[in-house]
């Protein structure tokens, strides 16, 4: 029997792994990882994540042949393919801080993995690296080998958050990037066989190492830039009386362009996109390619500016002023149908509320009120390292309320921002929600979620991205 084993139980590992086992019966998945809790929420009846179809998954497999375990150096030492899906976080200091990634625990998963190992193995990529990792995990394994054959092996994942366990069971493609050596094509067949079990061959794409590489970080990069882009476009619209949600479908009707990615926003969120590109930004500037490195760096500075835009609106809206006022926040992950909220869009407009010295009162049906007050109270690039090393108890935010119900979290507000677009926000009863609230009262949509004439007939100040604006806005900037 084959074995495989993932080290790093988290969004990539657990997911993927839960469904090789699905898919591949006759192969032994050990998913492993140095957190008790987390391996202990694995085993459980309350997954440490919430994805859609996930459970059913988990709960078909785990146990037969699918393991979650702490013993990870047994698991490693007897796997034929070891996939490695740790963090790899952007430094905080030295060489590269704030744009490069951090790749200490992805060495110590190397060094780890050269120490235990008694026999021949497959090494495969599954964290988002920068360009040339492989070659550095490479010189780790050898230079440690005990005259043990490592192969690398690239394997980026694509999964969308809210759509994982979809996007394992058809993917748009696999990607396995590996050496051009007889041993590294082996490697390449054998990991290919496994995903052959379900996925057709023809969307099994094979690359040498350095093109699956990059190509992780280019599909990211190029997926954020159209966000940026139909944002710079959305500030635009504003100030001319154009519709956004028209552009942009006008724009994406062209079949070379296409509907996808083109939806305003408060801005865009999620553990890959910012990271990925500061991670190119920094690949470029190292290899002289300046010119490159500012136009990556430009599609950050308008997902940073479209955040600031919607605070200035917000305080600009309520004459000037939200000390002391109540705003309820309806949505905190930065997508529906999933609870992460790393580099949600929420945090960084909340955190601007609160500098303004707002009350907030927050609410999300799959985020808890510890993970709200940790991520209001953590430094910039906290939430990538692992959680043991996360503060454990956060200063909680005093401004904060969470609640578990939206109409809780409006109850005597000044004003509503929407920052996810969960499907229950669209169908709330609104003339509820006015009545209920403080006058002149304000509804901030940051997703173009609510039929905005309605809301204006009910009475609400509606400002929505992109469209036309309030007459209450007009003079108003939104640029401080």
């Amino acid at each position: 029997m084959v074995k495989i084993c993932c080290i790093g139980a988290g969004y990539v590992g657990g997911p993927t792994m839960a469904m090789i086992a699905l898919k591949c019966p006759l192969i032994e998945v050990a998913v492993v990882d140095i957190s008790v809790s987390r391996i202990a929420a694995w085993n459980s009846d309350q997954l440490p994540i919430y994805e859609l179809g996930l459970e059913e998954v988990v709960k078909q497999c785990r146990g037969k042949n699918l393991f979650f375990s702490t013993d990870v150096e047994r698991h490693v030492s007897e796997a034929d393919i070891v996939f490695v899906s740790v963090n790899t976080p952007t430094k905080t200091q030295g060489l590269g801080a704030g744009k490069a990634a951090d790749l200490a625990y992805w060495e110590s998963a190397a060094r780890m993995i050269a120490d235990v190992s008694k026999s021949n193995k497959i090494v495969v990529e599954k964290s988002t690296v920068p360009v040339k990792t492989a070659e550095a995990i490479e010189k780790i394994l050898t230079h440690n080998s005990k005259g043990i054959n490592f192969q690398i092996l690239s394997n980026p994942e694509f999964l969308a958050e809210g759509t994982a366990i979809q996007d394992l069971l058809n993917p748009d493609r696999v990607l396995i990037g590996g050496r051009e050596t007889p041993d590294g094509q082996k490697a390449i067949q054998a990991l290919k066989a496994v995903y052959a079990h379900w996925v057709p061959e023809d969307r099994i794409l094979t690359t040498n190492l350095w093109s699956a590489e990059l190509s992780k970080l280019a599909a990211n990069a190029f997926l954020a830039q159209r966000i940026s882009s139909v944002n710079a476009m959305s500030a635009l619209c504003e100030a001319t009386g154009a519709d956004v949600s028209q552009v942009s479908h006008a724009v994406g009707e062209d079949t070379r362009i296409g509907p996808k990615f083109l939806n305003a926003s408060v801005g865009f969120g999620g553990s890959c996109f910012q990271k990925d590109i500061l991670n190119l930004v920094y690949i470029c500037e190292c290899n002289g390619l300046t010119e490159v490195a500012n136009y990556w760096k430009q599609v950050i500075k308008v997902n940073d500016y479209q955040k600031n835009r919607f605070v200035n609106r917000v305080v600009s809206s309520m004459f000037n002023t939200i000390s002391g006022k109540k705003i309820a926040i309806l949505g905190f992950a930065f997508k529906k149908d999933t609870g992460d909220t790393r580099e949600t869009p929420a945090i960084d407009v909340c955190k601007g509320l609160l500098g303004d010295k707002a009350r907030l009162s927050i609410y999300d049906p799959q985020v808890t009120r510890d993970q709200i007050q940790r991520d209001l109270s953590m430094n910039k690039f906290d939430w990538d390292h692992p959680i043991h090393l996360q503060p454990m108890s956060p200063t909680a935010v005093k401004q904060v309320g969470v609640t578990w119900d939206a109409y809780e979290a409006t109850k005597d507000a000044h004003g509503v921002c929407i920052f996810t677009e969960w499907d229950e926000f669209k169908t709330l009863d609104y003339k509820k929600i006015f009545d209920n609230m403080r006058k002149p009262a304000f509804v901030f949509d940051g997703r173009n979620i609510v039929d905005v004439e309605k809301l204006r007939e009910i009475g609400f100040i509606v400002y929505s991205i992109g469209k036309p604006l309030d007459p209450w806005l007009k003079d108003m900037p939104a640029v401080a």
